[in-house]
């Protein structure tokens, strides 16, 4: 069984944002976005993921419709469960869509979305994105009632959070592992797609490859960071070559 790779380009973006983010119409602005999106496409990315924030401050809206409109393959949309967010989805309509959790002061999405506590606000997100041809994920820790939540609301997928374990070693990484696997054996068995992402790299992710039924890994910071040594076809290239060996159930 092979996995899909989801490559987030934020960090291209961030990178852009440091010296041009006031005047982003300028001719000279760089890195390209659109072409980050490109060469992770010809080097074999299955889907492009962008974040657009609340607070704009990497991916800008600018971003997400020239790439809805550019990219040949699918795009997912990781965004906070807000009105202005959301009516951007439904304008844009991208193929997929993560619901994440969203805080102004931290410098990376941290841990999971609390589908349980916020079911209401959430089930009714996800029935105006899925009605409009998006296919919905929730972010989430590998808690269970968060995996069964998330199925009663109407999402198909989950994304599982994998930034506990990519941030342990040894035993804790390996307790991590074992609580992600009962999410993911759950999450199957509730009919959902079992992604995953945050903080994985081509040394932590084979000892996810416990983890069975995962369909995509959404991965960014780790590629961008090694493109600057290698550049970005290479660095995703790379990827692929480890997820190869996922043994899959």
């Amino acid at each position: 069984m092979s996995i899909y790779l989801g490559v987030n380009i934020d960090h291209v973006a961030t990178l852009r944002q440091a010296r041009y983010r006031t005047m982003l119409g300028a001719h000279n602005v760089e890195p390209s976005i659109l072409q980050a999106a490109l060469e992770a496409e010809a080097a074999g990315a299955h889907s492009i993921t962008v974040h657009l924030r609340a607070d704009r401050r990497h991916i800008v809206d600018e971003d997400v419709y020239l790439l809805r409109r550019e990219i040949g393959t699918m795009m997912n949309l990781e965004m906070g469960n807000t009105p202005e967010i959301l009516g951007i989805a439904l304008k844009v309509k991208p193929h997929f869509v993560c619901m994440v959790p969203e805080n102004r002061e931290e410098v990376t999405t941290e841990g999971g979305l609390d589908v349980v506590g916020q079911r209401e606000a959430l089930r009714a997100s996800v029935s105006k994105l899925e009605q409009n041809g998006t296919r919905v994920s929730m972010f989430i820790d590998p808690d269970l009632d968060q995996v069964r939540a998330s199925a009663e609301i109407g999402a198909r997928m989950i994304e599982l959070h994998t930034g506990t374990f990519a941030n342990e070693i040894g035993e804790k990484r390996a307790m991590e592992a074992f609580r992600l696997k009962a999410a993911a054996e759950l999450g199957h068995s509730l009919g959902l797609q079992i992604n995953a992402g945050h903080g994985l790299t081509t040394e932590n992710l084979p000892e996810l490859f416990i983890v069975p039924h995962l369909a995509e890994l959404n991965i960014g910071h780790s590629i961008v960071a090694r493109s600057v040594f290698v550049g970005l076809r290479t660095a995703i290239l790379e990827m692929l070559e480890v997820i190869k060996g996922y043994p899959g159930k």
